[in-house]
């Protein structure tokens, strides 16, 4: 507590751990293969009181925490989330925003931001200020690795088992190579969910120009309505050009760091997206919102559907959240208070608790610990 009795007490510590997790699968999108995923945790005190943040990234970026960080931020005051991501962000320059660095940022912005929630006893949705109740998701994963069946069980799991009305999969397999097996499991998607539910795919940066246009008239054809980063994502020219000459919706955004690649990425996109994970936590993700409204764009929650949830619920142009199955499986093992996804959206907040509502499980997470 402050002098005056009220929240408001300096930040006390903080503590970072790491967790690397076995898929249940061998997964791989269109550039990447990988059998496990790795959070790093952390927990910021005050009064009594901790906040909960994390990011998906190497290990190392809970050192960067510990070594870069942690001494910008213990000692301020716990209410002011923005000046301490200012520092973090000034204090990383040199050493580079982007990548591991803009990480760990993220992590402990998301911590502090559920530390003040706590110590206000607040929802972080009625802390910030809610624009909708309920959040649209849409189930994600559909790994290229997958065989059929597997691809199958996954997508009915979702739009029959949840009522979510809006799936992704990964296209683009080895770097474009694999063009028909891609339209084939376009197809055999399309086949499992049916005509009214809306089907998205994910490129991950695979494809050259003409090719991605090539493979967007196609998709068009299968009824995608969304077709990610078919393009390096760094190709802004690239993207311009698949974006006007296809019917799906072109976006992108995920390896966004700072408010100007938001600037630069939002003219040639029709759905921004952004990472609050990444981004600069929840302080970065409530600016890349506003830069896409400036664009007249709407802005698309990437991956970590619990980061997202609260602060997805407070920005008017939101479209919706990746419910994506490898985060989805690690929040849901590793916190408590996960939210269920049925009938295809989420609504953050509702049962009254403080904060972004997940508690940190430590007896669970133990056998997965690297740092």
């Amino acid at each position: 507590m402050g002098s005056d009795g009220k929240p408001g007490g300096r930040i006390e510590g903080l503590d970072v751990a790491a967790f690397t997790v076995p898929a249940d699968a061998p997964e791989a999108d269109g550039t990447l293969a990988w059998d496990a995923t790795t959070v790093v945790v952390v927990e910021a005190h005050c009064d009594g009181v901790t906040g909960t943040g994390w990011t998906y990234a190497p290990a190392e970026a809970g050192a960067a925490v510990t070594g870069l960080l942690a001494g910008l931020v213990v000692g301020r005051c716990a209410l002011d989330v923005a000046g301490a991501n200012e520092a973090m962000v000034r204090a990383v320059r040199n050493a580079g925003r982007q990548g591991l660095l803009g990480c760990a940022v993220s992590a402990v912005d998301i911590a502090l931001w559920d530390l003040k929630a706590r110590l206000l006893g607040l929802p972080l949705v009625r802390l910030i200020g809610a624009a909708v109740e309920d959040v649209p998701v849409y189930g994600s994963g559909g790994f290229t690795t997958y065989h059929d069946t597997h691809l199958a069980m996954q997508l009915d799991g979702w739009v029959r088992g949840h009522g979510i009305g809006r799936v992704k999969i990964k296209i683009g397999e080895s770097w474009g190579r694999e063009v028909h097996r891609d339209l084939e499991r376009v197809r055999h998607a399309r086949e499992t969910i049916g005509p009214e539910t809306a089907l998205y795919v994910d490129a991950n940066g695979a494809y050259g120009r003409k090719q991605a246009v090539r493979v967007g008239a196609a998709l068009a054809e299968l009824g995608v309505a969304w077709f990610e980063e078919p393009v390096s994502s760094d190709d802004l020219e690239g993207l311009a050009v698949v974006r006007d000459q296809c019917r799906c919706d072109i976006a992108a955004g995920e390896y966004g760091y700072d408010p100007a690649y938001f600037g630069r990425l939002a003219r040639v996109v029709d759905c921004l997206q952004a990472d609050a994970t990444r981004c600069g936590g929840l302080t970065g993700w409530l600016r890349a919102a506003a830069v896409a409204q400036a664009h007249g764009l709407e802005i698309s929650g990437h991956c970590a559907p619990h980061a997202h949830a609260h602060v997805a619920a407070c920005v008017p142009n939101l479209r919706h959240l990746e419910w994506f199955h490898d985060h989805v499986r690690i929040e849901s093992t590793l916190f408590s208070g996960a939210l269920d996804p049925t009938g295809g959206t989420i609504r953050p907040g509702a049962d009254g608790a403080p904060g972004h509502g997940m508690a940190f499980r430590r007896a669970e997470a133990s056998p997965y610990r690297v740092l």
